[in-house]
């Protein structure tokens, strides 16, 4: 293992060989089941992908294994492994949580557990400026519980402009990291990190600088940036905006003029590409609130809707449950 490790080493910094367009296409599917969280659903595009390869494929096929066994099974361990082997350092992490050394006997040829194996891989890069593998360093010293180490290499993440790190870190400052002498203060801070990542196009960056800006009071700017993670795909944010159409008095970020047709005709296509019991039961029990040509201006706008083909998704973090 430890000789796959050096040659990974030497391969990380080069993108991801490119795949055939078909396989692209399945890989592209199989993500975006991922991000509703349709784990049987994915498992068969990925592979596609994964047989070409494709290293982020097996790690996603690992993880929705993970989470469908409840743990690490030896299915999920074997995509793992077959991830680890090309150098991706959260596959490693995994491993090691799920104790695939001291538990398993599946242990990196060289390291003593594969956390070490993952920091082997990922400090020079992240020592050498790499904003992704700063994240990853993030999340290898919290496998050390190294608080302090994880905390710097997230702010130098960061700072070197990694959107998910920005994202990561304003959510952090809300939970109260740092010391801030006012509320008013830790919203600015917040607020500063979300708007980073968010003008970057990351789109949990921007689910997040609305929140801030409402908490703020700011409704106006808090809505802009609602329908924009919204229009990006977002599915909650989807999910939101859709509701305030229909009902304005929902939340004071609302827009003041109410639109049920529109708002009708957003929940209707969230409802066909996600499942989510709660919008169900909301659209059995308010579906005679809209007049039968209101049902009919709302199913044009459906229409629209479809033609965009959002990927809509709840953006899970790469290393989240």
């Amino acid at each position: 293992m430890q000789r796959l490790l050096s040659i990974a080493l030497m391969l990380l910094p080069i993108s991801t060989w490119a795949l055939e367009p078909e396989v692209q296409a399945a890989k592209e599917e199989g993500l975006r089941l991922w991000g509703i969280s349709e784990w049987i659903e994915m498992q068969p595009y990925l592979e596609q992908a994964a047989d070409a390869g494709d290293v982020e494929a097996m790690y996603y096929l690992g993880e929705a294994t993970r989470l469908l066994d409840r743990g690490l099974s030896q299915r999920a361990m074997a995509w793992y492994l077959q991830a680890a082997e090309q150098g991706d350092p959260y596959a490693m992490l995994r491993l090691f949580q799920g104790g695939a050394c001291t538990a398993g006997n599946r242990c990196p040829d060289g390291f003593e557990d594969w956390h070490h194996a993952a920091l082997n891989i990922t400090q020079p890069l992240a020592e050498a400026g790499d904003p992704d593998a700063m994240l990853a360093m993030f999340h290898i010293y919290r496998m050390f519980e190294e608080s302090r180490r994880a905390s710097d290499w997230l702010e130098r993440a960061a700072e070197a402009g990694q959107p998910e790190a920005q994202t990561i870190l304003g959510n952090q400052i809300l939970d109260g990291r740092g010391w801030y002498l006012t509320n008013g203060r830790r919203l600015s801070a917040a607020e500063s990190w979300f708007r980073k990542g968010a003008e970057q196009g990351h789109v949990p960056a921007m689910s997040g600088l609305a929140r801030v800006l409402n908490e703020k009071k700011d409704y106006s700017s808090s809505w802009d940036w609602l329908v924009k993670a919204a229009e990006a795909g977002h599915a909650d944010r989807f999910l939101s905006v859709g509701w305030c159409y229909f009902d304005a008095e929902i939340e004071e970020r609302c827009p003041p003029e109410e639109n049920p047709v529109k708002g009708w005709a957003m929940l209707s296509i969230l409802a066909e590409k996600i499942d989510n019991s709660l919008l169900d039961s909301f659209m059995k029990e308010n579906e005679n609130s809209l007049t039968l040509e209101q049902h009919h201006e709302a199913q044009v706008l459906v229409e629209v809707w479809r033609e965009k083909e959002l990927p809509f998704s709840k953006y899970p973090p790469r290393f989240g449950y």
